[in-house]
């Protein structure tokens, strides 16, 4: 009987990409592996590969080479189809830039990714109440995103990615453009969800946030170190 040893791995991933007659290799055959729970930084110094490692692992970004294992399924031998309904069900992303509709309420924001789902929609407002509840934004829940501070319309991004329940947050760089007083209270929020059994993996460049983790894969020139 075959057991699932990790919940994530990567064997022999690269990842090239094609400007007119010269090839960049973005990732060179990483190889690693990450167990359900941890919380783990990958570091590296800007344009190391580390956004396009990210966008691998969340089935975003077709390798050229290698595996990537998540709960033993072989994530780019499912369909287009397929991937999605993975990345619905079992990713939530967080992203440095917020990525919030500006013209959508805060609760609004939050219930985005339970519209594929097919939760029926007062249940949705609900389960959005709740998720606002945990990162401490529910009287803020009619604003619009313009409307709050940096850290708030983050904490709404991790509203959003954590509302399905995903077993696996992945968050890119989530306190780069935020004061140190602001970031160390997302890292914190994010120390508590993982507490709560969210497995994370977070891209920084920040060696003071890299502490929080409980192991720090390290990207230098498309290759890791684990």
């Amino acid at each position: 009987m075959n057991q699932v040893e990790h919940l994530i791995e990567i064997h022999d991933i690269s990842k090239n990409y094609e400007s007119g007659d010269t090839s960049i290799n973005a990732i060179k055959n990483m190889n690693f592996y990450i167990d359900d729970g941890e919380f783990i930084t990958i570091m590296g110094q800007s344009g190391s590969g580390k956004s396009t490692l990210l966008s691998v692992l969340g089935a975003l970004n077709h390798p050229s080479f290698g595996k990537v294992l998540i709960d033993s399924m072989d994530l780019y031998n499912l369909s287009t189809e397929q991937r999605a309904d993975f990345r619905s069900e079992y990713i939530g992303f967080i992203f440095q830039s917020f990525q919030l509709v500006p013209y959508l309420t805060v609760i609004e924001n939050v219930e985005i990714p339970m519209a594929v789902t097919g939760i029926k929609k007062k249940n949705q407002r609900e389960m959005a109440m709740d998720v606002l509840k945990i990162v401490g934004l529910e009287q803020k829940s009619d604003r619009l995103p313009d409307q709050l501070s940096g850290g708030e319309q983050e904490r709404v991004a991790i509203a959003r990615a954590i509302v399905n329940k995903p077993p696996l947050i992945l968050a890119d760089e989530p306190t780069g453009n935020l004061d140190s007083n602001t970031a160390t209270g997302i890292m914190e929020l994010l120390k508590s969800l993982n507490k709560d059994g969210h497995t994370i993996i977070m891209v920084t460049h920040n060696q003071k946030m890299s502490e929080y983790a409980s192991r720090t894969i390290n990207i230098v020139d498309g290759e890791a170190f684990a």
